[in-house]
């Protein structure tokens, strides 16, 4: 029985990325053994088991074999027999095929080590196209590190999709990797990656995006990419990303449509429909008079949701840097918004409501509202 170290902390280690999490191939073992030794079995796909120590994952050694469409239908085979060359062959790319043993040499049998000074995504072997959503991954690679995609890994995928490979793609997976990839350093780049591909058209057919080589190649994608770039440098959460992304949609009926084929969280397509709703508004807030500064905190639900309010108002500042460009760094309507707002809900409503008759209630309130935003400016 030997244990090996595998997959991304062996990649992370050789780019000197910090590691937080550990997987471990165990070869020449069986889950009776395993079970011998303490480790907790949590697979229910395949044998993995937990330390009972550290709680990490190991995996026995194992092979894959695509007998269905879909990505349950593969027949796992694990066994002491397998071995860890076997069981590296049937991951995605050489960059996640590469192994460590407990001494600490290195197993590299497909070349990882050589793809990571290349900067170059390249998968292992003719399996890759078993599993579409591996598509998906290669781009949000592309978008964490920065590299290329190996010619013959590209025309692979592009295959993958002209066949009609990815049509078996079940949504929770997209949307586990494509939010993934929006969370990235540079996210803009598994856009060009999925564009080149063809699964870009087909996976966001409402955002009329469009790259070559990689590059933003009319407005819609050139605004995009300079948006999420403004909030990947912010430090944006992922709702707000999302929602840059959908406000290239017609309108909020087709973000809806976005998001429900994207299975996105509740949380992202409401912020998404909300900024495709009053973004524009939103832009120009500064130049509102106070009527209308408080009619917009009200359709934003501002009083009732701050915190998303407050992100509204960054993913917009974002995406006026994306029209505008770099060199607008201020963004006049968040500092009129956030005085507005802070203005406006500084007003006792209750004690106005315990003053006066009940019928007029909800009108004075509002008025009291708006001379506080007139007042603070």
């Amino acid at each position: 029985m030997k244990i090996y170290a595998v997959g991304g902390s062996v990649r992370d280690e050789l780019l000197g990325l910090p590691v937080s999490d550990r997987d471990y191939v165990v070869v020449g073992a069986t889950p009776e053994d395993m079970e011998r030794l303490g480790y907790k079995p949590v697979g229910k796909d395949f044998p993995v088991f937990l330390h009972p120590k550290t709680h990490e994952e190991y995996a026995l050694a194992r092979t894959e074999r695509k007998v269905a469409r879909g990505y349950r239908g593969f027949k796992i085979h694990a066994a002491p027999d397998v071995t860890l060359e076997q069981d590296l062959e049937r991951r995605d790319l050489t960059i996640n095929a590469m192994a460590r043993e407990e001494r600490g040499s290195l197993v590299d049998p497909f070349g990882g080590a050589a793809d990571l000074e290349r900067r170059l995504l390249r998968h292992v072997s003719a399996a890759f196209v078993e599993d579409p959503v591996r598509i998906l991954r290669v781009a949000r690679f592309a978008a964490r590190f920065g590299f290329a995609v190996a010619p013959e890994t590209m025309a692979l995928m592009r295959s993958m999709v002209a066949n009609g490979e990815t049509e078996a793609l079940v949504p929770e997976r997209v949307w586990q990797e494509f939010s993934s990839g929006l969370m990235e350093g540079d996210p803009a780049l598994m856009f060009g990656v999925l564009a080149e591909t063809g699964l870009l058209a087909r996976l966001l057919p409402e955002l009329g995006l469009a790259f070559e080589d990689g590059l933003p190649v009319n407005d819609a994608s050139r605004v995009l990419v300079r948006s999420l770039g403004c909030a990947a440098s912010e430090h944006l959460a992922l709702a707000p990303r999302f929602a840059l992304l959908a406000l290239g949609a017609p309108s909020s009926g087709a973000v809806s449509a976005l998001s429900a084929r994207l299975k996105a969280p509740g949380e992202c397509r409401d912020l998404a429909v909300l900024a495709q709703r009053h973004a524009d508004t939103l832009m120009r807030a500064h130049s509102l008079d106070s009527p209308g500064k408080l009619d917009l905190l009200e359709r934003c639900d501002a009083f009732r949701r701050p915190d998303r309010f407050q992100e509204l108002i960054a993913l917009c500042a974002c995406a006026e840097r994306g029209r505008r460009g770099w060199g607008t760094v201020p963004f006049p309507p968040a500092a009129a918004l956030r005085r507005a707002l802070g203005a406006a809900a500084g007003i006792d409503a209750g004690a106005i409501a315990s003053r006066g008759g009940k019928s007029d209630v909800a009108d004075r309130i509002r008025r009291a509202r708006v001379a506080a935003i007139e007042r603070a400016g």
